[in-house]
């Protein structure tokens, strides 16, 4: 258990990582990237991150999506980046953006509520109120007096959380892909069959980048997306349901952080009480160990682990021979004693011309 230990560590603190970058956002749109232009924001968010990891997943392995993992690598784009990002486009735009970060402090309930409804994985009533405090104290972050409350752009704040949190929940439940930088960079590149149709209708044309255009681009697609959500995916199966909505709140935290200390915005007293909150859940959230419902909801196997690129075993049913529980899950074998034959047991050794055989 002692060794299990630094390499959980280890997983959080990566996975913490990827909000981080997503709180840089903000900054770096407003700061280096064109104006009025957010479907090509998205667009050449996506796009470019999505080749990068074929490249580098190619180098690991000549791995590509087969039969089924097409559908369920398409599923997964849509989710977290295809319905997303527009959705998400439209809330900051119609919202301010503290309104729009406030919809991130749902993560938690969202994925409680559809971990319920999707694998069928109860959520304790702790997890409940530290995800309800977690939303209230997002709010008191990012929320000032005054703040205008746009239906349209409301509804959009929560349905690209909704859409984000499904991606969550499914990420967790499919098997996890042999090659993960690879799989991600599918998804991205998925996600711009949506999107670059969308921003051609929407907004036309690229006009032509400026230096630092291009430098805020560079940094948006491949440290914000491209590793960002390869972290964030390995996180996903990795931790505990609970645990990485939970980590995710570093994102508006560090928007916040970065807007005071960029931007010279200030910090009234009640946003300080928000911080201290929040680190609260993160820090609950880091803590988090892997529980039996995490478990029983994908599957308990017993072989050894076939390698995704990290070098620890996921909690789901990735292996190369399933034990008894996994295959009575799977409907793979029936209830009762297994047969001893079937354990390896008394087995009668191979018949051979001309000797007798053994009992």
């Amino acid at each position: 258990m002692k060794s299990n230990l630094p390499r959980a560590a280890w997983t959080t603190g990566a996975t913490v990582l990827a909000p981080i970058s997503w709180g840089t956002s903000y900054v770096t749109i407003t700061e280096l990237l064109p104006n009025g232009r957010p479907l090509l924001v998205a667009t050449l968010r996506v796009v470019p991150a999505g080749f990068a990891l074929l490249i580098v997943g190619a180098v690991a392995s000549r791995w590509r999506p087969r039969g089924a993992e097409w559908w369920r690598l398409g599923t997964l784009a849509l989710f977290n980046f295809g319905i997303f990002f527009p959705l998400l486009v439209v809330a900051v735009y119609r919202l301010p953006g503290g309104v729009a970060a406030a919809a991130g402090g749902l993560q938690p309930l969202l994925v409680a509520a559809l971990s319920w409804r999707i694998a069928g994985r109860r959520p304790r009533r702790l997890e409940l109120v530290v995800g309800g405090i977690a939303a209230l104290g997002v709010a008191l972050v990012v929320i000032r007096p005054g703040a205008g409350l746009d239906p349209v752009g409301l509804l959009a704040a929560i349905a690209a959380n909704v859409s984000f949190a499904g991606g969550v929940v499914l990420t967790k439940r499919y098997p996890a892909p042999a090659n993960r930088v690879a799989a991600t960079g599918w998804q991205l590149l998925m996600s711009g069959v949506i999107l670059v149709p969308l921003t051609a209708i929407a907004e036309g044309g690229p006009r032509p980048l400026t230096g630092p255009n291009v430098a805020g681009f560079a940094y948006l697609s491949l440290a914000a997306t491209a590793l960002a959500f390869v972290l964030w995916f390995n996180g996903v199966q990795r931790l505990p349901t609970a645990a990485p909505p939970l980590l995710g709140l570093a994102a508006p935290i560090t928007g916040a952080v970065l807007g005071w200390a960029i931007l010279d915005q200030s910090l009234s007293p009640l946003q300080l009480t928000g911080f201290v909150v929040t680190f609260a859940a993160i820090g609950y959230g880091a803590s988090l160990p892997a529980s039996a419902a995490d478990a029983v909801s994908l599957g308990v196997c017993d072989g050894p682990a076939i390698g995704s690129g990290f070098g620890t075993p996921d909690f789901r049913c990735q292996w190369a021979n399933p034990g008894p529980r996994a295959r009575l899950r799977q409907g793979e074998v029936k209830l009762g004693r297994p047969s001893p034959r079937r354990q390896g047991h008394g087995r009668r050794t191979r018949r051979e011309p001309g000797r007798a055989t053994e009992r």
